[in-house]
């Protein structure tokens, strides 16, 4: 009798939601009999920092690689927005998948309604420890008051029910995935000329070691050619710019009619999270290399200029 398949994930509700996704998909389309395994970050234990103020990278995505090297698990599931752009050696993305909504959804307390430009009310608390969603946010509302807000999706929405923050900015997917009851607040889907969400958003990554061919060839049933295409141009611009997990970038990309439309959003911040500038760019090209190097060539221009 084959030994199950082993998932790594971090134990969030979200994670886990992530990792029963992929193990459904794999259970249908390869019969493969999945098991989860529970992996906890340096992300999930530091919850008092906001994560611009963490050097380096891989906050939620470090352990969960060693313990695929390390071959305790066959495979780890990620949000692919918080996956490197740089792979580790021996590891490989051997799967692009089941992309959400990728759109950004704000949460507020009735009372925090207003005449603002995001409908709140002016000096409006709002929790994000996101560096991208604190440009744009500032960009379109300038008397926001940002406040750091850490944890889990249910905890962030309990902090804005207890009254720490007038209103909240979450990804859609999140909340979506986990079906919250949010009847007691106010929800708006921002759109995307508004605020752009992180490269690759709503997306997950399938990793898995390079040498295991076995596994790779199991997880390729859940690979999306089209959408692996789509979060590669918007993570090119992310290695463009440096690769860092906190500068403060807005990308999303979508295949139409034959070529790749891309935009794309730079923040500029001050120590202190007060907005210098924001800097908005756009390309349709035949592939998603060149989009992005199109994207690039405006940031990066005026960026320095």
């Amino acid at each position: 009798m084959p030994k199950p398949l082993r998932i790594g994930t971090r134990g969030s509700d979200l994670a886990l939601w992530q990792a029963r996704k992929v193990a459904e998909l794999l259970s249908q389309r390869a019969g493969a009999d999945c098991q989860l395994v529970i992996i906890h970050t340096s992300g999930d234990r530091d919850r008092s920092r906001a994560l611009h103020e963490v050097g380096g990278s891989g906050f939620f995505t470090k352990e969960l690689q060693q313990a695929l090297l390390q071959r305790e698990v066959d495979l780890v599931v990620h949000s692919l927005k918080d996956l490197p752009t740089q792979e580790p050696e021996g590891l490989t993305l051997g799967a692009v998948c089941v992309r959400e909504d990728p759109a950004e959804l704000l949460l507020a307390r009735p009372a925090a309604l207003g005449d603002g430009p995001l409908g709140l009310k002016p000096n409006a608390v709002v929790g994000t420890s996101s560096l991208r969603r604190t440009a744009q946010l500032l960009a379109l509302q300038a008397d926001l008051q940002v406040k750091a807000l850490r944890g889990n999706v249910p905890t962030r929405v309990r902090k804005l029910r207890e009254g720490e923050y007038d209103a909240i900015v979450l990804a859609y997917a999140g909340v979506h995935r986990l079906g919250l009851d949010l009847s007691d607040l106010v929800a708006r889907k921002l759109p995307l000329e508004v605020l752009l969400p992180a490269p690759a958003q709503g997306a997950l990554g399938v990793e898995v070691r390079a040498d295991d061919t076995a596994t790779r060839n199991l997880v390729a049933c859940l690979h999306e050619p089209l959408l692996a295409q789509e979060v590669e141009a918007e993570r090119q611009v992310l290695v463009g710019l440096g690769g860092g997990c906190h500068i403060p970038l807005g990308a999303y990309c979508q295949a139409q009619n034959g070529s790749f439309f891309l935009r794309a959003a730079l923040g500029t911040l001050r120590p202190d999270l007060s907005l210098v500038s924001l800097v908005r760019s756009e390309a349709r090209a035949a592939t998603p290399q060149e989009a992005a190097a199109q994207v690039l060539q405006v940031l990066l221009g005026k960026a320095l200029s």
